[in-house]
């Protein structure tokens, strides 16, 4: 893989961060330190109204048990003109079989409908396709939440199904 686990991936609009222990535990904290670990502005409606507490564990859980995954959890910023950049959303990926692994993703509600959630997902699958041992990239999405949908059902994926899409 030409891209290290912690360099940030660059797309047209985004900027994908990794996502550390240390900013988890930051974030699980509340320690007001995310910001500065990871050069952004963070929104006062950071996290995702999605994004629950059992979240911080489970994400701690997957770097102890597989280090080599700390690419594929990534924070999702916008770069402004002026050079800082503001904390949108994140996506994430975990190890479902040792060839499979299943993503999820979210954006901010300012920031939904521009696009910004396909962009990232599509360069974080490119990112985990460059693995060797993953074949298969899915995702899953409830029904109703059609933007969801959009994003797993464009480029990105394949053979979309109402109640999950693959990515493979």
């Amino acid at each position: 893989m030409s891209l290290r686990q912690r360099d940030d991936i660059v797309t047209s609009h985004l900027t994908l961060i990794a996502i550390t222990p240390e900013t988890v535990k930051s974030e699980q904290a509340n320690d007001k330190r995310l910001g500065e670990l990871i050069q952004c502005t963070i929104p006062p409606n950071w996290p995702p109204v999605d994004w629950e507490p059992h979240v911080f564990t489970f994400i701690l859980a997957q770097f102890e048990q597989h280090p080599e995954q700390i690419g594929w959890h990534r924070y999702v910023a916008f770069p402004h003109p002026d050079g800082t950049r503001t904390l949108i959303g994140s996506l994430g990926s975990f190890s479902r079989t040792p060839t499979e692994c299943e993503i999820g993703y979210s954006i901010l509600p300012p920031f939904e409908g521009r696009g910004l959630a396909t962009e990232g997902t599509k360069a974080l699958i490119e990112y985990l396709r460059a693995d060797e041992r993953i074949t298969s990239i899915i995702a899953h999405t409830f029904p109703s939440i059609t933007g969801s949908i959009r994003v797993t059902s464009t480029e990105t994926a394949r053979k979309p199904e109402p109640s999950a899409t693959g990515c493979s």
